[in-house]
């Protein structure tokens, strides 16, 4: 089994977005002030290219129990504009599901740093199209699930077969968020849109450049200075989605397409599992094809 850690006090997340005008923070600190709620930490910003306003709190209540703010999320609508888009949560330990493939940094990093609770949240199951991760994963005490994928080029029904089995695993479990570490398939647009704005994938180049696959060797071939890594919301748009983090390595001439590659999985795996920490913590709004991540 997992180890358990002790949680700091449980906090309810106050976010906001809505068109901007004037006096927004005046009006949403009175309604919280009103409610007995104290502001423990606080951040705006306004997107001025869109006229766009993104407000993120975290507060606490008489006896900080949970629900103490009941009816927040309306008297905090009854005072913004047409159009804003008000959302109550908590603090806490987030379900998760893991979807890997061969490579074991990614979701390593994961599993170590939710076993040792320095990531907020618990990792439900791990699903992969091969069995070479599980004895990595159950030394964690994490279910491991071994679904074979179809051949490449397999038709459009056992790609959708397949992905109905690994609904029927995620489905009990309920997750917050799934995460793609180093999940090396294709997902279709059904299984996307089904959970849209919930699953994170890593990119090992810095998107947008060296889109799909052999990045390290696009990187080699052009010569590059720098390589990185990219988290992002999946889409149905290949590696197009809303970047949430990025991080980039120095390396040089000296260097061959698989040492690139190495310094690379290095990257991959703080920028997943900072990702993956930005979302679970809500701090992160989708506008458009950006986001705004407040770290």
């Amino acid at each position: 089994m997992a180890a358990s850690h002790p949680t700091p006090a449980e906090r309810d997340i106050v976010l906001v977005t809505c068109p901007d005008e004037v006096g927004l923070v005046h009006r949403i600190t009175g309604v919280l002030r009103a409610r007995g709620c104290n502001i423990e930490s606080n951040q705006e910003f306004v997107d001025t290219a869109t006229a766009h306003f993104f407000f993120r709190a975290e507060v606490t209540s008489a006896g900080d129990a949970p629900g103490a703010a009941v009816g927040l999320t309306e008297g905090l609508s009854a005072v913004l504009p047409p159009g804003a888009e008000v959302r109550v949560t908590r603090t806490g330990i987030r379900p998760i599901v893991v979807l890997a493939s061969l490579e074991p940094h990614c979701l390593g990093e994961l599993l170590l740093l939710a076993d040792s609770g320095d990531l907020p949240c618990v990792i439900r199951a791990v699903v992969s199209n091969h069995d070479r991760l599980r004895r990595l994963v159950e030394r964690f005490g994490v279910p491991f699930h071994h679904l074979p994928a179809p051949a490449a080029g397999a038709d459009t029904a056992a790609r959708l077969a397949h992905e109905e089995a690994i609904e029927r695993v995620i489905a009990p479990h309920e997750p917050d968020s799934l995460v793609l570490a180093r999940y090396m398939r294709v997902l279709s647009e059904g299984f996307v849109a089904r959970h849209a704005g919930r699953t994170i994938n890593i990119h090992h180049s810095f998107l947008p450049a060296f889109v799909g696959a052999a990045p390290h060797r696009q990187a080699f071939a052009r010569g590059v200075k720098l390589i990185g890594a990219t988290a992002h919301f999946v889409t149905g748009d290949l590696d197009e989605g809303p970047i949430i983090a990025q991080d980039v390595t120095p390396v040089d001439h000296g260097f061959t397409p698989e040492r690139m590659a190495r310094a690379g999985r290095d990257v991959e795996k703080l920028v997943l599992a900072r990702a993956v920490r930005l979302v679970l913590e809500e701090r992160v709004f989708v506008h458009g094809r950006r986001t705004i991540v407040f770290a």
